[in-house]
């Protein structure tokens, strides 16, 4: 790939109205609902106006996740995903038009199964731009760090409230792309409101990084997207698409697109 992760991102972020409302990264959990779905889902957030993607690989022991991720990453292995064809589907939605960022997640796992290089090899050339491992500490983050970056994807790393601001900038040393500021600490779902601990962390984030952040874990709708303005560049948005998407019927790609540009507070497409 000829525009790798760096770019790609930092491109989307600079293309963001500064103060404004953060930008959208919608959470698709590979293989969900149908095994094949993820490209065009991937496909109906971009033209939603998201950006960013990230792509849930699916895992038997998903720790960082909640009942809705868990429930549906359970689904998609059901059906027959696995780490190697969910980034196969990334290379489908490149190849269908797809031109946003994509960050994929998963396990430590996973990837040393892979094996390190290889899984930043098939990543890249897939498309991907960057890789979420949230069970994987700072201090031994800098073989999968390395690797990723000789492929020119970026290393993404997880902090949360409980981190202590020196803490923050050891994390953020490692960071590429963007840094993960999770909102409360704990699993991933949807919550009621972005509490003062999440704004905190942006904060010391800040003071310690020049990196875009974004905001996951509980962002659930419009009215946390439009109060979180000016405390963060992007919000990471999944169990309540995944929910929507479940709910939805029988046209997943058109309730996703319409959750997200009803995050965006943008109008519904023609």
């Amino acid at each position: 790939m000829s525009i790798r992760a760096a770019g790609r991102f930092a491109a989307a972020f600079a293309a963001l109205a500064g103060g404004g409302r953060p930008g959208i990264i919608p959470y698709v959990t590979a293989g969900y609902p149908a095994l094949t779905d993820t490209p065009r889902l991937l496909l109906a957030c971009q033209r939603a106006g998201s950006l960013a993607a990230e792509v849930g690989i699916p895992f038997s022991d998903p720790l960082a996740d909640g009942p809705t991720i868990q429930r549906t990453g359970w689904r998609a292995l059901e059906q027959g995903m696995t780490p190697s064809r969910a980034i196969a589907q990334v290379a489908e939605a490149r190849g269908a038009g797809l031109s946003i960022p994509v960050a994929v997640m998963t396990y430590i796992n996973p990837v040393l199964a892979m094996g390190v290089e290889a899984f930043a090899a098939t990543c890249a050339e897939a498309g991907v731009d960057g890789a979420i491992v949230p069970d994987l500490p700072a201090e031994e983050a800098a073989a999968l760090a390395a690797a990723l970056g000789e492929h020119g994807l970026a290393h993404i790393p997880l902090v949360a409230p409980t981190t202590p601001t020196r803490r923050l900038g050891v994390v953020a040393a490692t960071a590429s792309g963007f840094v993960y500021c999770v909102s409360v600490t704990g699993t991933t779902g949807a919550r009621d409101r972005v509490g003062s601990p999440a704004l905190d962390l942006l904060e010391r984030v800040r003071s310690v990084s020049t990196l875009p952040r974004a905001l996951g874990f509980g962002i659930s709708r419009a009215e946390h997207v439009a109060a979180l303005a000016g405390h963060c560049e992007a919000v990471v948005v999944g169990s309540a698409l995944l929910d929507a998407i479940s709910a939805g019927g029988d046209d997943p790609t058109a309730t996703a697109e319409a959750f997200v540009r009803g995050l965006r507070g943008a109008p519904a497409a023609a």
